[in-house]
């Protein structure tokens, strides 16, 4: 079923179709009606009152299974939420300083970090295979509601030695990996120094004549490699776009999201690009944009804007710190981050992303990219 952010969008091929988003598992912390409903479709009020018992559930579970989780409630004086603003939020920052893990150590499936310039801390995040798997499925649901329920022809706007590492992923190697299920018949656009491949593309495209095809970048990659080397015959209106990170970089070239569509559009014919915020703290919980142009959250995540002096929950249209909410880590306790993001709520939870906190470290995955290619 279609979302009422994408009315009449859904599109389908004949091949290799999805498997519906269903959760074979689903305590503690979660409630199958957030998985089988269409994302972003269940009103505000109601989506809280299911959320609220199944983050109360997340807090008390990695309380239980987090030694160090635990000392911070006890330190905080912790003893319960009767609201999700009440939830006790963790920095996001405190990932890149300690391990914390819900779960035994032969019970990791995979360790994923964040994007860092050379000599930053990163952030070390654990999965087991069930959250493994429910970000999995959650993303499926996201991202079923924009592409349809069957995977397309795709264009990686990235290099292949990107998820070389299947045991030590990398924000951006992790955010490619993640999109490759939604995709069929891969072509990687980039060489491994970031050189666009115009003959493979256009053999690529030479193949999928008039379907729909994804395409999946990071922000300044695909404006700096993919659409500055496009050859003008290239026809991409019928593609696509997925993509996310790297806007501090695209902002001092003074290019903002009505630009970055506009050039696109303008050069590719292409008008479905689809700007997402996300961050490896919190895999799985992608906030999408719709076609009035802001992030929305899906049915498993929340979003709270915070007064940056009072830390309360700032009324709507008022910019604060970004805190986001999710019940798919089950892991490590990552449920209720404050984000290093600043954002403002419109009405009907549109969200919107204003840059990075005032010296806060730069961590976008093309961000970083284009800061190390520059700086080494």
């Amino acid at each position: 079923p279609t979302s009422h952010f994408w009315p009449g969008r859904l599109v389908a091929t004949e091949d290799h179709p999805r498997p519906p988003a269903t959760i074979t598992r689903m305590e503690p912390g979660l409630t199958d009606e957030l998985f089988t409903r269409p994302q972003f479709s269940i009103p505000a009020v109601e989506k809280r009152a299911l959320l609220l018992p199944a983050l109360q559930e997340l807090t008390e579970h990695h309380r239980t299974h987090c030694p160090a989780y635990a000392r911070i409630l006890d330190g905080i004086g912790y003893t319960g939420a009767t609201a999700i603003e009440d939830l006790p939020y963790l920095p996001v920052s405190l990932f890149k300083t300690h391990y914390l893990s819900s779960v035994a150590p032969d019970e990791v499936f995979k360790t994923m970090t964040s994007s860092g310039t050379t000599g930053q801390a990163v952030s070390r995040v654990v999965l087991d295979r069930h959250t493994a798997d429910l970000q999995t499925r959650a993303l499926a649901a996201i991202m079923t509601s924009v592409l349809g329920p069957s995977r397309l022809p795709m264009i990686v706007i990235d290099t292949p030695n990107v998820v070389k590492d299947r045991t030590m992923f990398s924000a951006r190697g992790a955010g490619v990996l993640g999109m490759l299920p939604f995709g069929r018949r891969h072509f990687y656009a980039l060489d491994d120094d970031m050189s666009l491949d115009v003959e493979g593309l256009r053999a690529f495209l030479d193949k999928h004549p008039e379907q729909p095809i994804l395409l999946f970048g990071f922000t300044f990659m695909v404006w700096k490699y993919f659409l500055q080397a496009l050859p003008e015959e290239i026809d991409l209106r019928q593609g696509v776009l997925i993509h996310s990170g790297g806007w501090k970089k695209l902002q001092d070239e003074a290019v903002g999201n009505t630009e970055f569509k506009a050039a696109l559009r303008a050069r590719t014919g292409m008008t479905r690009v689809h700007n997402f915020y996300g961050m490896v703290e919190q895999v799985g919980s992608v906030f999408l944009e719709g076609e009035d142009g802001y992030l929305h959250a899906p049915n498993f995540a929340e979003v709270i804007i915070r007064h940056p002096q009072t830390w309360l929950p700032a009324p709507n249209g008022t910019p604060g710190i970004v805190e986001v909410l999710s019940v798919l880590p089950h892991s490590y306790p990552g449920h209720v981050l404050l984000t290093e993001d600043r954002g403002v709520l419109h009405e009907e939870g549109k969200l919107e992303i204003l840059g990075r906190v005032p010296r806060a470290e730069l961590r976008g995955c093309s961000d970083t990219h284009a800061y190390d290619r520059v700086s080494a």
